[in-house]
């Protein structure tokens, strides 16, 4: 069983950062693949980032490569979502999720076993 606690979101300002966190409850952290997905007014959740148990492989949304960027640090049980050059189309509640395995690949929803509560992100223009 994995708990995740989300933390750092805000209000920003179009261009800013934000740096979001997940915190996870639990001792085999270090096991699980770990993702960040947001979902906006009106829509259906969507992928944003991966990040393999290890640190070693990690993946992006063609929407947000080159702006965000994820992390994790092991020791402390935390996953890390920096966002930079925020837009407003970013604007959106954001989840960390826990995944057993990519079976069904890192930017499915469905491979996740494990969710936190979310946070809000809002951009404005």
């Amino acid at each position: 069983q994995v708990q995740l606690v989300e933390s750092g979101g805000g209000l920003a300002q179009a261009g800013g950062s934000l740096r979001l966190s997940c915190a996870a409850s639990g001792r085999t952290f270090s096991s699980y693949h770990m993702g960040w997905f947001r979902q906006g007014p009106g829509k259906e959740r969507e992928f944003v980032a991966a990040i393999t148990s290890s640190g070693g492989t990690m993946d992006n949304a063609d929407s947000v490569k080159g702006r965000f960027t994820i992390s994790r640090d092991n020791p402390k049980n935390t996953v890390y979502l920096q966002m930079n050059s925020l837009k407003p189309e970013d604007t959106a509640m954001y989840y960390c999720a826990a995944a057993f395995s990519y079976v069904l690949g890192s930017g499915n929803p469905k491979s996740y076993n494990y969710w936190g509560q979310g946070t809000q992100v809002t951009v404005s223009s």
